[in-house]
Formats: structure tokens, sequence, C-alpha cells
């Protein structure tokens, strides 16, 4: 129909891909609009965009969720889809996405449930096995549907869906793509996680590079659920406390 779709892209270290991500998007047919949030990138990064039909965009706050929200507020389309333009992500998955999205607010992308070679991509055997407990830890917590990622920022949304947890964000770091999950989640947003291309990333990850780094991310994340899932439960008692009170 005539559902208008959104690309946000942030861009920090993606000088070498940027250009061709973009364009490749854009070849996929799906796209109407990509709006590129520039988070402090490296010299000749907006050159590349600017090469583009792409709209650019500066956000000076370092930091994953600062950018991806700046994008999100900027972005029109009723679907937007959040990604990365390093190159590990395709272009072609789109339509995967928005073929889900007729019957969900919510598509999230799992970089796990790949059957190509895990070390022909940047999901190591150690990342893997992480983001799979990860996302099983939320899986149990909240009694949710099937989960096996939680740090993969390929992610398909309503606008509506996303002007709903809009006022709930917290995270301005990289943790925001596990609250985007978490957020799904606990909202009980109908959501459905499908299996994505991943691929070898064009130029270094500020993140997991190496594998002590990986592990102290990894035990971040799992931290960081349980916190989140604490206050839900308070929350959710606090509400059933008041309840009864206004019942009495």
């Amino acid at each position: 129909g005539n559902k208008t779709v959104s690309v946000v892209f942030a861009t920090y270290r993606e000088k070498g891909s940027v250009r061709r991500v973009i364009d490749k998007f854009f070849a996929s047919g799906f796209v109407d609009e990509i709006v590129v949030v520039n988070n402090n990138a490296e010299p000749g990064t907006n050159e590349e965009v600017k090469k583009t039909k792409a709209k650019l965009l500066y956000e000076g706050r370092q930091g994953y969720g600062y950018t991806y929200q700046t994008g999100v507020k900027a972005a029109r389309g009723y679907y937007i889809i959040l990604c990365e333009p390093d190159g590990t992500f395709v272009g072609s998955d789109l339509e995967r996405f928005l073929v889900y999205a007729r019957d969900f607010d919510v598509v999230l992308g799992s970089r796990t449930g790949q059957s190509t070679p895990l070390s022909g991509a940047d999901m190591t055997v150690i990342r893997k096995f992480a983001n799979v407990i990860e996302a099983k830890t939320i899986e149990v917590l909240f009694n949710t549907h099937a989960l096996t990622d939680v740090g993969c920022t390929y992610k398909l949304f309503k606008k509506s869906a996303l002007k709903k947890l809009e006022p709930l964000w917290r995270t301005r770091n990289s943790l925001f793509a596990t609250e985007l999950v978490l957020l799904t989640v606990s909202e009980n947003m109908h959501f459905i996680e499908i299996p994505v291309t991943f691929r070898k990333r064009i130029g270094r990850s500020t993140y997991v590079e190496r594998w002590h780094d990986a592990l102290k991310w990894g035990v971040r994340i799992i931290i960081y659920i349980f916190l989140f899932w604490l206050r839900w439960i308070g929350a959710k008692i606090f509400k059933s406390k008041k309840k009864r009170r206004s019942e009495q």
C-alpha cells in the first residue's frame, strides 16, 4: 500500500561503507527515506553521505541511544527501520521485515539464527552464546514469545509503536538496542523476531573486538536486563496495590 518506509542509520566509524549501504537500501525498492545521524563520525563521512539521497543529521552527544533517538524523531515513515551502515546487514532483508509488518507492530531482527557459518560473520561463538542467553533470560522473565538476540540493531517499528515507547526511553548508550527489546516485551507490543543476514563488518567494531570485552559487555547486558525486570515487577506490584486500595 501507500505505507512509507524510513530507514535510520547511525554513523560513527563507517566512512568506508556508509555510501554503499545507503545505495543498496534505496536500490531494494522499498525505502522512501533514509535518515543518517552523524554521531561525531570520522572525517569524510559527511562527504560520503552527501553523495546519496539520504538526509544527514547531527547528534553531538556521544552514544548509540542518543543517535538512534534523534534519527527516529526525524523519520517520517509509517514504518521506521533501524539499521547500521557498517555492511553487516543487507537491504534485501527489508522485504522480509515488511512481510511480517503486515501482522505485527514490531519486527525484531536476530543475527543468531543465521545459517551462515559463524566464522564468516562478526558473530563469534562467544557473542552468539551471550546473545542467546540474554534473549532467553528476557523470554523467561517476561514470559514472552521466542527471542534469540538482544543486541541486533536491525528492527522495524510502526511509527505508532515507537510513539508509545518513546516516553519510556532511559538509555543513551549501546544498551538502547536491548532497551528497545525489553520495552517491546514489557509493554505487550505485538511483535515477532525474524532471522536476518549478518556479514563481516567493514572497519572495526567499537565494542566487541576482544573476547574479554565481549564478556564484560555480556555481563553488563544481563545486569541491565535484571534491573529492568525488577523495576517492571515493582511497577506492577505498585499498580495492583493502588488498584486494591481504590476498590476498598
